[in-house]
């Protein structure tokens, strides 16, 4: 292999937490392009503004930071391929999508979301394989330009064949063979003039000269999609090396709701990054058949992509605490202090309590006991029953804090007035009396009934932890 070409990518959506499963991938791109001396690059994926959030982005960025995985090229680390955000390659997408319109490979879609809506159910009744019936793929030049005269809205969609086969080779897998009767004439550009993920995906994988496409094994079903883009434009294909998806203990793909799986709670946890860096490595690769820990460096130097196993890798918080009290044996006293100050008793941190706790103490030695909710991870309910408002069921009680675990998964700034307006909103939404509704909440985020004002008490807490703390009393009531 020629190191000097070696290019990978990861390409994170900026919509939420940062996820363990975006440092996964991102590790062994890291590994694979540090072992080859290749170029690993950050490519923001905002295409879809909808979801798009700027402090999204950042978390990403911090988190992949504290763990040692630095990009060499990326929206802060500007290089000879950029821009390095999707939003921001617009014009490049629209430009390449005119020259497959051009070339006869793509056209204008002009059916409206009701028509669309009403095909699907017929699809539907049928039992029929869902997908767009190419009702415009035949549209005359003359009803193309009498409808953009009429400035009526469109997509673009790329003429997929209808007949044969498409083969894609995975790194891993081999190939894999697919009836182009199942594949969608896929959409290109939207109506709002953004790309979807598949045109902006293939066209910036070719201009960012990415040399293998090493991603997570959900894609495996758009990459003949891509295959197919990569022939229209006559460019050449990447390597495709699609990775086993992390699984939660019951082999179901890993989820919010049964494993916390953001970085920002880990790291809120106390987990250290060397810990999590060693962890994530296990998942479908090992250094050897004895060797469990081992560093960054070591895993580079040994990393291979072809030694990865395809049995889908069990996120095991077990196993992440075990192997955390590994390292956290190894850190000599001034390090094990460090931690401490740094991470856990931040300046910043008791500074934001200190109003919420001066008034309900009297001295020092109080603040451990009264408020180590504030540092505790997982809160004890030895009756986890307790937690059910008389009146209600413990269904009822599920629901209501998982609800609102959903809500809170899509604020954007995590600040007092956007908390008050959540619990507020979702209150009447529900039409809990409120001395059930508020007193469960706080029982179950701060595990007190004379616990700080509650609003004032998660925003402190902070969106990871009080997240974490719904869904687990929900899975306790189960």
């Amino acid at each position: 292999m020629n190191s000097q070409k070696v290019r990978v990518r990861i390409a994170p959506s900026p919509t939420g937490d940062p996820h363990v499963g975006t440092a996964y991938v991102t590790l062994f791109n890291y590994c694979f392009a540090k072992k080859h001396g290749g170029k690993l690059i950050l490519r923001i994926e905002d295409t879809d503004q909808t979801r798009y959030r700027a402090q999204s982005e950042q978390a990403i960025m911090d988190s992949l930071g504290w763990l040692g995985l630095q990009w060499d090229e990326g929206p802060d680390r500007p290089g000879n391929h950029g821009p390095y955000r999707q939003s921001e390659r617009r014009s490049l997408h629209q430009y390449w999508a005119q020259h497959l319109l051009d070339a006869g490979h793509a056209y204008y879609c002009f059916c409206t979301a009701h028509r669309l809506e009403k095909m699907r159910q017929e699809q539907k009744e049928k039992g029929v394989n869902s997908g767009y019936d190419r009702h415009c793929r035949h549209l005359s030049a003359q009803e193309v330009h009498t409808l953009h005269q009429e400035k009526t809205p469109y997509v673009i969609r790329l003429k997929m064949p209808t007949e044969g086969t498409t083969t894609i080779h995975d790194l891993l897998r081999g190939d894999i063979t697919i009836e182009n009767s199942q594949l969608d004439d896929q959409v290109l550009i939207k109506s709002d003039g953004f790309p979807t993920y598949h045109l902006a995906n293939v066209v910036d994988d070719h201009l960012m000269e990415i040399s293998h496409v090493i991603r997570a094994e959900e894609w495996i079903s758009s990459t003949p999609k891509h295959v197919m883009l990569y022939k229209a434009f006559g460019w050449k294909e990447p390597v495709f090396c699609h990775l086993p998806l992390l699984r939660n203990n019951d082999k179901s793909k890993i989820s919010k709701r049964k494993n916390p799986t953001s970085l920002s709670f880990y790291r809120r946890a106390g987990i250290l990054s060397q810990t999590m860096v060693n962890f994530l490595g296990l998942m479908g690769w090992s250094l050897n058949a004895t060797q469990e820990i081992f560093s960054l460096e070591d895993m580079i130097r040994a990393f291979d992509l072809k030694d990865i196993h395809l049995g889908g890798p069990i996120f095991d918080q077990k196993k992440l605490n075990w192997l955390n009290n590994q390292y956290l044996q190894k850190l000599s006293d001034d390090q094990f202090v460090h931690h401490l100050k740094t991470e856990v008793f931040k300046d910043d941190y008791l500074r934001q309590l200190r109003p919420l706790v001066v008034e309900r103490m009297d001295r020092f030695d109080q603040f451990v006991d009264k408020f180590a909710f504030f540092f505790n991870g997982e809160l004890e309910f030895p009756d986890p029953t307790a937690l059910v408002p008389q009146g209600k069921t413990p269904q009822e009680t599920i629901e209501m804090l998982l609800g609102l675990a959903e809500v809170f998964d899509e604020v954007d700034a995590w600040n007092l007035d956007a908390v008050k307006k959540v619990l507020e909103d979702y209150k009447t939404k529900l039409g809990w009396k409120p001395k059930d509704y508020f007193m469960t909440i706080r029982l179950v985020t701060t595990g007190r009934k004379d616990s700080p004002p509650l609003a004032e008490s998660l925003v402190v807490l902070g969106s990871d932890m009080v997240k974490d703390r719904l869904r687990r009393a929900a899975a306790k009531l189960s």
